[in-house]
């Protein structure tokens, strides 16, 4: 809740002290994002392995932050359907797979981007 005393950079810091509280309780609390955390510390991990160029890495990161926000998305809409009506109801479980769908196309559109970076090198093994 914004405080009407705050300035500018007080508001920000503010703002940020939110933002990380998010970012922790998504960390701490939702299973998703936890599994898609181990698979960009695996991917990253095959980045030093493969010794990835400097644009593969902004790629991979890109990619691994598509995903991430695409399940916080998530989380947060699925949260939100689930807190205004608690019962099952056929609309508010169409909401949560439109919505479920998000990163899906992310981690689909991930996998694309780790095809072009590590396919390549992977041949170069055999």
């Amino acid at each position: 809740m914004k405080n009407p005393n705050d300035g500018f950079f007080r508001g920000r810091l503010r703002s940020l002290k939110f933002a990380f509280r998010g970012a922790w309780l998504l960390i701490t609390t939702e299973d998703s994002i936890k599994a898609q955390l181990c698979i960009a510390l695996f991917a990253i991990g095959l980045g030093f392995y493969f010794n990835i160029s400097n644009t593969e890495w902004m790629l991979q990161f890109l990619a691994i932050g598509l995903v991430l926000v695409a399940e916080a998305v998530n989380t947060a809409i699925e949260e939100i359907a689930d807190f205004i009506h608690p019962e099952f109801h056929v609309k508010i479980g169409f909401i949560k797979d439109i919505a479920a769908g998000a990163p899906t196309f992310a981690a689909i559109i991930s996998l694309i981007i780790a095809g072009f970076i590590y396919l390549p090198k992977i041949n170069l093994l055999f």
